[in-house]
């Protein structure tokens, strides 16, 4: 772990995600890959594990933004894949993560199936994925759904934009 704080998040294909965050300030570092949980959510799911410096992003906006660039009221048929998730590594975080999620629903017009889950274990994609779209932001899959994800962070988060 670099210096700050970490928390995993996953919600959609984490070559998304994984680009959002990379282009957040106070992001130290993004990690591409599966996370997997406990109990029922113990298969791995796509999700990137963000380690952020909170003097300059809080976990409330990181949450905050996961919520908004990905589908966090869809439950959609590849939920097992993109699991809509925060994942706490530690347990004093769930309290205040789940307080975060339920003040934040009130953003939404539907409800949040985003959940808070024990983070158990991470696997990195292999290399050719990771900084996929700083490698390829020409590709059809880049232009197609990550570019409105980072239009939506200038337009509505830009003070916290590497832009």
């Amino acid at each position: 772990m670099m210096n700050g704080l970490q928390i995993g998040l996953g919600g959609g294909c984490h070559w998304c995600t994984e680009a959002v965050f990379q282009s957040l300030k106070g992001v130290n570092q993004v990690e591409q890959g599966y996370i997997s949980s406990v109990g029922k959510n113990s298969a791995f799911s796509e999700a990137v594990l963000v380690s952020y410096n909170p003097q300059i992003i809080t976990l409330k906006d990181l949450i905050e933004i996961h919520l908004h660039t990905h589908k966090s009221t869809s439950d959609h048929s590849f939920r097992e894949k993109y699991r809509s998730a925060v994942y706490y590594l530690d347990e004093k975080e769930k309290l205040t993560i789940e307080t975060f999620l339920n003040v934040l629903n009130k953003n939404f017009g539907n409800q949040l199936i985003t959940q808070v889950l024990a983070f158990k274990e991470f696997k990195s994609s292999r290399s050719s994925l990771i900084n996929y779209y700083r490698k390829n932001p020409e590709k059809p899959f880049c232009q197609r759904f990550i570019n409105p994800k980072l239009d939506l962070l200038r337009k509505k988060y830009a003070d916290k934009t590497n832009f």
